[in-house]
């Protein structure tokens, strides 16, 4: 027996809004520990760290914005969640590849990213099918 799970427009738009809230949530908890890190360990929180932190969090505002509105139904913001997913994703994982760039900590927090960037990019994709086939809601 196959079991074929599929999810609907709306299904999937809940599911990047998730996903978004969570990238939300660790980008505000980078700039956290950067920020305690910053006065404790400052090796920890490199130059190079704030600067890929600062970049992340302005994603993070750009994001949901975006989100908000394709799940009120514009095809270009969809598409536009889809390439800053797509865009955060391979940044993160090749910035997270480079040795001695960023510390360890950080660069689980990237592949973190990355993750969660996968999710919302395959979502979109997903949506896009769906709703060329007419079950999409955009």
């Amino acid at each position: 027996m196959v079991n074929n799970i599929t999810l609907g427009g709306r299904d999937r738009m809940h599911a990047m809004a998730i996903a978004v809230g969570v990238y939300v949530a660790i980008v505000l908890g980078t700039v956290g520990a950067l920020g305690i890190l910053s006065a404790t360990a400052p090796h920890l929180a490199t130059r190079d760290a704030w600067v890929h932190a600062v970049i992340v969090a302005v994603f993070a505002v750009v994001l949901p914005l975006r989100l908000r509105a394709a799940r009120a139904g514009s095809p270009g913001a969809l598409r536009a969640v889809g390439i800053i997913a797509a865009v955060l994703f391979l940044v993160n994982v090749i910035e997270a590849m480079i040795p001695g760039l960023f510390p360890l900590w950080m660069r689980a927090e990237m592949i973190g990213i990355a993750v969660v960037m996968l999710a919302v990019t395959l979502l979109v994709i997903g949506e896009r099918a769906g709703a060329r086939e007419g079950r999409g809601t955009t």
